[in-house]
């Protein structure tokens, strides 16, 4: 035993020296198993398919994007590691959330926008997920999981969908390196990067108070009855009042700075405009939830006819012709769905069920295969196996079924079932 934990030390020693690496932000000696050109290599990977998991890019208003990037690179100029590939996206997603892949990848939710009151708590927020990314925060939460799990990461195929036919895509799937922008940092990990991210925010010229008002916003809702609907910001940023003392101190340290309150209150004038149509159409999904199809209806008539441009209000309006059955609307209603946005996944799937319900097949197979381009995912592969296994084209089916059955669920098993005829077991 003595024999065996010297080895499992020296091993342990070993795996330090090879894997020690110098945080760019802290200077520290930290463990990482990721080189600086993996974690870039990992971003650039996962990127897209995150977006696609969290609601794909919000694209009703481009200008706000352009916003974003331009407060983004401003930060990221005068952080610790400027010459990342740094990259900021506006998601279309209601829940408030912001996150930081390796490599500089960042995003934040249209919902979180919604919350700030000036340019200087959106470079709170965005100066904050830099320091990740600069300071290699989440390598280092990949490595732990390493040393912990024997090297278990979120790779492969992304899942989805629990109804065969027409039922409701799980707007939460998960993407390849998924655990990438989920990464629940430990309380140093947070509080360096408050601290560095104030810092950026001074560098840059903004008030850091706006920091500090961004913390305390976070305490109060966490404690109201509003926290449930944060629960997945507070499960990557647990706030606190350490974190707003904290903030608070740093701040009376540096008064002064922009706040930006105008500007940024023109950039996001289309998202306020078009709140009380996201409100109808978060209804309007309750609604369909519940099946009370016709409330639905005229909650998403209500959004859409508020904003017409939005990719979201179409998608439900198709789910609700196809929930009662009328495939022809449905099939209408996602074709604006993707017109409005054709870099997103979802619509095209619903798009390809509407289809094979009108015995419309190669229209179906190409939505299917265009939506597998932007985000693999369980149905879309499953029915692809499908089309394969009519073709005769045995081996590309046996691809797509072991993909849809890793799923699990009652599409796995008809995905398991499928290869069990095209590969019968070999009886002993």
């Amino acid at each position: 035993m003595k024999t065996l934990g010297s080895r499992l030390a020296l091993l342990l020693g070993l795996i330090w020296l090879g894997a020690c690496s110098v945080n760019p932000v802290t200077g520290q000696n930290e463990l990482s198993l990721l080189s600086p050109q993996q974690e870039i290599a990992l971003g650039e990977q996962n990127y897209l398919p995150a977006q696609q998991s969290q609601g794909g890019r919000y694209v009703v208003d481009p200008s706000l994007n352009e916003y974003i990037n331009a407060v983004g690179h401003k930060l990221a100029r005068v952080s610790h590691q400027p010459n990342l590939p740094y990259a900021f996206t506006v998601l279309n997603n209601d829940v408030p959330n912001a996150w930081a892949m390796p490599g500089g990848k960042i995003a934040i939710n249209r919902g979180l926008l919604t919350l700030l009151e000036d340019e200087s708590q959106l470079a709170a927020v965005l100066g904050h997920e830099i320091v990740h990314a600069a300071a290699r925060h989440t390598a280092q939460q990949q490595t732990q999981s390493t040393l912990l799990s024997a090297g278990v990461m979120a790779t492969g195929i992304a899942l989805s969908a629990k109804d065969p036919e027409m039922g409701a895509l799980t707007s939460g799937v998960l993407g390849v390196g998924a655990q990438a922008w989920q990464a629940r940092y430990g309380r140093q990990q947070e509080l360096e990067a408050d601290r560095y991210g104030v810092e950026y925010m001074i560098k840059a010229g903004y008030n850091p108070q706006g920091a500090v008002e961004l913390q305390q916003t976070f305490v109060k809702l966490s404690q109201g009855q509003q926290a449930n609907w944060l629960d997945s910001f507070f499960a990557s940023h647990p706030p606190s009042a350490e974190r707003v003392e904290a903030n608070r101190k740093l701040a009376a340290e540096n008064p002064g700075g922009t706040r930006n309150a105008q500007q940024y209150q023109r950039a996001i004038a289309q998202l306020q405009k078009d709140a009380p149509a996201y409100a109808a159409y978060q209804q309007g999904l309750a609604a369909l939830g519940e099946g009370q199809t016709a409330e639905a209806q005229a909650l998403v008539d209500k959004a859409l006819k508020q904003q017409p441009k939005e990719t979201l209000f179409w998608e439900l309006k198709g789910r609700i012709a196809a929930q009662n059955k009328d495939y022809p609307a449905a099939q209408q209603a996602f074709d604006r769905a993707v017109k409005a946005n054709p870099e997103f996944f979802r619509p095209l799937i619903y798009r390809a069920l509407a289809q094979r319900q009108l015995n419309n097949h190669g229209a179906a197979e190409q939505d299917l295969k265009g939506s597998m381009q932007l985000l693999p995912t369980q149905v879309a592969s499953f029915y692809l196996g499908e089309y394969a296994l009519e073709k005769n084209q045995r081996q590309q089916a046996v691809q797509y079924f072991q993909l849809a059955a890793q799923g699990g669920g009652e599409i796995g098993q008809a995905a398991q079932a499928r290869l069990h005829e095209i590969q019968p077991q070999t009886q002993p």
